[in-house]
């Protein structure tokens, strides 16, 4: 196991960069904007940031990669990136030749599974399933301290899949659930109603008036009847696949990321919801946010890097 490992977390708007020198250490040295457009001036923004951070460090030491988009370990190509420098590369191989170092690239929710995995809110668990409620819905799946990387990349993205129904009851009533179209190119996915701007669509759906998550969730806390309803629509249309992730992985431990994840009364509400509608009894809380929810996917890329040495 190696000791430094150099570790990026790169978004559609910034790189955070940072260097782990010792195994459960992590050091953020600052952030830089990501050449979306040019692999070229992206290569540069990585040697720069190496040259400045690391000067200190072995010429060899690896560097780890939390990256938007997923990230194929059998080709190394990108999926669903935002970045189009990324475009006709492989990731880690060709940012490997060009900085002549190891490199290991993930998707960021992985990332984030891994960093809980083994040093967060679902460390020693057995089968670690981390959910990421953000913008979207995504993510990734650690058994025995391992990431599974499935085909293409694509492991535990169950917001993915014709999966909504079209209607709820909800205190003796009726609602309709819109099913939208996706980017992945289905429609009725979870992506489209489970995250913050799925509930942001649903609270429009129903009341035809434009309010932030943000404002839908405190509204709920608050006994907002208009909010609640939105909310507990919310909760049933998520609360419904995750129950069939759960039967179908047994996890130990839910952890969650993204926006959302820091409404703690949620994710509570979420967890009840949950445990009710699964096969086995989970009798304490299975559900809860992540220990590292601004800086997940630079503690998982530090992991990964020791991990995939």
């Amino acid at each position: 196991m190696t000791s430094a490992v150099f570790c990026a977390d790169i978004g559609g708007s910034f790189i955070k960069f940072g260097v782990s020198r010792h195994p459960g250490e992590m050091e953020e040295c600052g952030k830089v904007p990501t050449p979306v457009s040019s692999w070229d001036d992206f290569v540069q923004a990585m040697q720069n940031l190496i040259d400045k951070f690391g000067a200190d460090l072995p010429a060899g030491t690896p560097l780890a990669i939390s990256t938007a988009g997923l990230v194929s370990p059998q080709t190394g190509e990108m999926l669903a990136t935002n970045i189009p420098a990324f475009t006709g590369h492989s990731l880690a191989r060709d940012l490997s030749v060009a900085l002549a170092r190891p490199v290991t690239a993930a998707n960021d929710a992985d990332c984030f599974a891994l960093a809980e995995a083994h040093a967060g809110n679902a460390q020693n668990q057995p089968v670690v399933v981390a959910i990421i409620l953000g913008t979207g819905v995504g993510g990734g799946l650690v058994i025995n301290g391992q990431l599974v990387r499935g085909h293409g990349g694509v492991t535990g993205e169950w917001g993915h899949g014709a999966i909504t129904r079209t209607e709820l009851r909800i205190n003796g009533e009726n609602y309709s659930v819109p099913r939208l179209k996706c980017g992945c190119g289905q429609t009725g996915c979870l992506d489209m109603l489970g995250g913050a701007r799925g509930m942001e669509r649903l609270h429009q759906h129903y009341h035809q008036q434009g309010r932030t998550s943000l404002e839908i969730v405190t509204g709920w806390l608050n006994g907002d009847a208009e909010a609640s309803l939105t909310v507990n629509a919310w909760l049933e249309l998520v609360a419904e696949p995750l129950a069939l992730l759960v039967n179908i992985l047994g996890p130990s431990r839910i952890v969650a990321g993204g926006g959302l994840a820091s409404a703690s009364e949620l994710i509570a509400a979420l967890d009840v919801k949950v445990r009710g509608g699964v096969l086995h009894t989970y009798e304490q809380t299975l559900l809860m946010p992540g220990k590292f929810l601004t800086d997940g996917g630079l503690v998982g890329a530090s992991v990964m890097g020791r991990l995939e040495r």
